[in-house]
């Protein structure tokens, strides 16, 4: 997620550290390369003068402590303005109003709007405990009726049938009547998608909207199409009261321009960004924890959320209290991490979390994959038992063994054995077992395979 933009920023902010200190013009240089990131970008034109002035002033400021370094003020300086611009803190769902909680989705036709409202239903359901139903009034899309219905049944939210023969707001307003009798927490209404140049359209979602009164007004955005986005909410946000963005499509954005315009062209916060084609893959926008994203710092904030939130924590305890016991972590303790983090969306899922990626050569990132766990998984499986639980017992003729049964190269069998160990260590030194530290590890085990 916003690879290019990340390498860029990152890369000119590293050319200044070097400096005895911040001048106007070794700020004014830096600037000029923040600028060209920014455009390449695909960033609002406007959002970026805005942002390298307030830049400029931060950097030269009175401000600006002594004890940084010239990068490190630098860096401050872009990372504060980066969150200034993307807004300040995340803005949650407002659920202040008589149940059922109408949320409207709105947006472009193959923005992503019908997934989005499964991903949406899904995370109230599961983080919030809110009780979900979903309905569609895309009567110009039979197909769009049935995509839904079959989300909201794989994801245990409630469906309220609709045909293409009937009015949209007939549709809403019968809708909110069967959550009311449901006692229903929250009802998410999918739109049809439409263009705001569209009068008889956009005509149409106005009416809707008059006539169930959504507490939230959520306009759907496919991240992908940069400063457009923004225009395009824009011109929305003028028909049309929102109260939110949801970005979609962010795990496939290497630019980022639309994240950084939205907020300053129209005024509205981004308040979920989607980052898979899975009904998981929705994560609350926090400005300040993608800011460190974008500047390569990572986001061990909602890594860790993540960690917590779909990891077995039954086993997770279960290893906590064996290494707290002064138990060892073997190699089967290993094999249950690796295997929990394939069960969480795997590891491409963690990479852009992780503090200091953009550090790490490309090649040996493309390395760091799913499949390349698996091989790893592989070796394990080919120990004995005795071997998986005292590993150091594994030399010369053992890894040959192990080699030949897993079909893979002994470099291999000497890289898990190594990458085990510096997990055992660190185990030892948190004493807490769970994939928390698994993902702390990560970037220590990709050290391991470099040194191999």
């Amino acid at each position: 997620m916003f690879d290019n933009l990340t390498d860029r920023l990152s890369k000119t902010l590293k050319n200044v550290r070097g400096q005895g200190r911040l001048t106007e013009e070794n700020v004014k240089e830096t600037l000029r390369e923040v600028r060209l990131a920014l455009l390449e970008a695909d960033v609002a034109l406007p959002v970026v003068k805005d942002f390298l002035e307030r830049v400029r002033e931060r950097a030269l400021g009175k401000e600006v402590q002594a004890s940084l370094s010239p990068g490190q003020s630098m860096v401050k300086a872009v990372q504060a303005e980066l969150v200034e611009v993307m807004g300040k803190a995340n803005e949650g769902l407002s659920f202040r109003t008589q149940p059922p909680a109408i949320i409207l989705l709105a947006g472009l036709q193959g923005a992503g709007k019908t997934t989005t409202v499964a991903k949406l239903g899904r995370w109230l359901k599961e983080t919030q405990k809110k009780s979900v139903g979903v309905v569609s009034v895309d009567v110009y899309r039979p197909a769009a009726i049935k995509q839904l219905e079959t989300l909201a049944n794989d994801n245990d939210l409630t469906f309220f049938e609709s045909e293409d023969t009937q009015n949209p707001i007939d549709i809403a307003k019968n809708a909110v009547t069967l959550a009311k009798k449901k006692f229903l927490d929250v009802l998410i209404v999918d739109t049809a998608g439409r263009l705001h140049i569209d009068d008889e359209m956009m005509d149409e979602i106005k009416g809707l909207h008059k006539a169930i009164k959504p507490i939230e007004t959520l306009f759907v955005v496919d991240s992908m199409t940069g400063q457009d986005a923004a225009n395009t909410a824009k011109a929305f946000n003028d028909a049309l009261e929102l109260t939110g963005i949801v970005l979609t499509k962010a795990d496939g954005d290497a630019r980022g321009g639309a994240a950084l315009s939205i907020r300053h062209i129209t005024g509205k916060p981004i308040k979920f960004i989607g980052v898979g084609e899975t009904t998981d893959a929705l994560e609350l926008f926090h400005p300040d924890r993608i800011a460190s994203r974008i500047l390569g710092m990572g986001d061990m904030l909602s890594l860790i959320e993540d960690v917590e939130r779909n990891a077995d924590k039954k086993k997770a305890d279960r290893l906590a209290k064996k290494i707290q016991r002064g138990k060892g972590f073997d190699m089967d303790d290993f094999k249950e991490q690796l295997e929990q983090m394939i069960e969480m969306g795997g590891v491409s899922k963690m990479l852009d979390k992780l503090p200091g990626m953009t550090e790490v050569p490309s090649d040996l990132k493309d390395k760091i994959n799913d499949k390349e766990i698996g091989r790893q998984i592989g070796v394990i499986n080919s120990m004995t038992k005795e071997e998986r639980e005292y590993p150091e017992m594994i030399k010369g003729n053992r890894k040959k063994r192990i080699a030949l049964g897993c079909g893979q190269d002994l470099q291999n069998v000497n890289r898990i054995l190594k990458q085990h160990k510096m997990m055992q260590k660190m185990m030892k030194r948190m004493k807490k077992g769970n994939m928390a530290n698994m993902v702390r590890g990560i970037k220590s085990n990709m050290r391991g395979m470099r040194a191999n």
